[in-house]
């Protein structure tokens, strides 16, 4: 169902839709989640024996802009730019002859000139996943095409980025050691160690580090040889579901399920969980937590927003295993995180208040850490009311995040937080009733729509006014998930699909309700 049938036609067709998008759900449990830039390319390189090769090549070559990149601006195009123009000129290098050699140099020419550009201009990169080792070993590969080229300079480095950190990992996993769990994800970048490196297995369904580049990484050549590895297997698998192109995470079974829960059931949705889902949720949490999916370590975003959903569903869990992620006055993303986040905190802080809600008797323990949650995340509040986060290229993200949940358990002390992001919600929204960091999108919206519509100040007559706008707005949404652009944080920017439905869902229920 399209985001225009969902807003058209009232609160039935709201609730259709969410009992649509969770059978969805569970007939797709890897998860939804938009094709990638930066994996595809590395498919490409590593396995272009794969089925879908030359469909991955086509999608590169259509998603390139015409200024020669890919991606998004602000320095998030940089990745997908460098990872696209090395598989160009990895492709151009096997020399198949059924390949468009004319399109492909052109591309990767345009490619090397924006990349050039970049690097030598000391572009101000995002905090991404492993963007430290990703940026040295593609800058390293495309440096060795060009040495036989002849045609270009060799490409720099950005400034503070150096190649002895992925030295460091390489010779690392080249020696047997254990490997640990996050830097799965990106085991790519370990070059020639990553394949079939000892201390690294497939999941039970084939994957490593929940990656197709990781992988394929692993795989190596073997896979060609091999029609029965599991790994080849589970490439083979993600490749047809997307057609060829891959994204950059999968699965997200448990990522999908608890944010889809907990936008659907926040906002009232009239929904019929799956006992199914609900039962897989709660066997997915352990001691330590629970990862977003198989192949990844357990994290605290997709554990306490796991346990925030099932408390909204009044099946509540102890959230012990959320300690383990304490780092003083706030909560770590995973064991050993270099940096913060404010949206994980936020889902922390709606974990254990949602938790006393339902078992008043456990206030004691929590409270607490439930006032020190709500005064960090109100310290990390930016002047104009917005805050920044690490796992989302929108304000808007973040600022849902932190905002329902200061509002709903951060007591008396976050009213002004909370005002204070409602009328930066006020002060930004776009001519046609938008939202969004770069352009009006339905995602962004539908997370401004819920600042406004369900924190303490939804009946001021300002916040029903913008709502409105912002409820049109969505109903002219053509559907398809091209309305959708990558936002979140992963190697390069993604859509989990399903997620972003749920939100806007969440949001027209919302206003026809109001």
């Amino acid at each position: 169902m399209s985001v225009e049938e969902i807003t058209a036609s009232g609160t039935e067709n709201v609730a259709t839709a969410a009992d649509e998008l969770l059978a969805d759900l569970m007939f797709r449990p890897w998860g939804q989640v938009s094709p990638s830039v930066y994996e595809t390319g590395r498919l490409v390189t590593l396995v272009p024996w794969l089925a879908g090769h030359q469909e991955r090549i086509d999608y590169l070559i259509a998603s390139q802009r015409e200024d020669g990149s890919w991606g998004a601006p602000d320095g998030y195009g940089l990745v997908p730019t460098l990872s696209a123009t090395e598989a160009i000129l990895s492709a151009l290098r096997g020399n198949d002859d059924g390949m468009d050699h004319p399109s492909l140099k052109q591309a990767a020419d345009r490619g090397l000139r924006v990349l050039a550009g970049w690097l030598d201009g000391g572009q101000e990169l995002p905090d991404m996943p492993a963007i430290e080792h990703i940026v040295p070993s593609l800058v390293a590969l495309i440096n060795r095409h060009l040495d036989g080229l002849g045609e270009h300079v060799p490409l720099v480095l950005p400034e503070g980025m150096s190649y002895d950190t992925l030295e460091l990992v390489r010779s690392w996993i080249q020696s047997g050691a254990d490997v640990p769990e996050k830097l799965l994800h990106a085991l790519e970048i370990a070059g020639p160690a990553a394949s079939g490196a000892s201390a690294v297995q497939p999941t039970a369904i084939g994957t490593i580090g929940a990656s197709p580049a990781a992988t394929a990484a692993w795989l190596g050549d073997r896979g060609a040889r091999d029609g029965h590895n599991p790994a080849r297997g589970h490439l083979e698998a993600v490749a047809r579901r997307h057609g060829g192109p891959v994204p950059v995470g999968l699965p997200i079974t448990v990522f999908e399920r608890g944010w889809v829960l907990s936008w659907l059931i926040r906002a009232d949705v009239p929904v019929d969980v799956p006992p199914e889902m609900t039962a897989d949720l709660r066997a997915a949490i352990g001691p330590a937590g629970t990862p977003a999916g198989p192949g990844l370590p357990a994290d605290a975003d997709s554990t306490s927003v796991a346990l925030y959903a099932l408390a909204l569903l009044g099946m509540p869990l102890e959230p012990d295993s959320l300690w383990a992620f304490h780092s003083g006055t706030h909560f770590s993303t995973w064991l050993g995180e270099q940096g913060s986040s404010v949206s994980v905190n936020a889902h922390v802080l709606d974990a254990f208040g949602q938790y006393v809600v339902c078992r008043p008797d456990a206030a004691s323990r929590y409270a607490g850490t439930i006032a020190e949650l709500a005064a960090w995340i109100r310290d990390r509040q930016e002047p104009d009311g917005s805050w920044a986060d690490r796992w989302h290229a929108s304000p808007y993200y973040a600022a849902v995040s932190c905002a329902l949940a200061l509002d709903e358990f951060g007591g008396a002390a976050s009213a002004g937080a909370v005002r204070a992001a409602v009328d930066w919600v006020l002060d930004t929204q776009r001519p046609d009733g938008s939202w969004g960091r770069w352009e009006g999108t339905a995602e962004e919206t539908a997370y401004a729509m819920q600042i406004l519509l369900l924190t303490q100040w939804r009946t001021d007559p300002r916040c029903v006014k913008a709502a409105a706008r912002g409820h049109a707005y969505l109903k002219r949404s053509p559907g398809g998930n091209q309305d959708h652009p990558p936002l979140w944080h992963d190697k390069d920017l993604y859509t989990p699909v399903a997620v972003v439905r749920a939100a806007v869902i969440a949001s027209s229920h919302l206003a026809q309700r109001d």
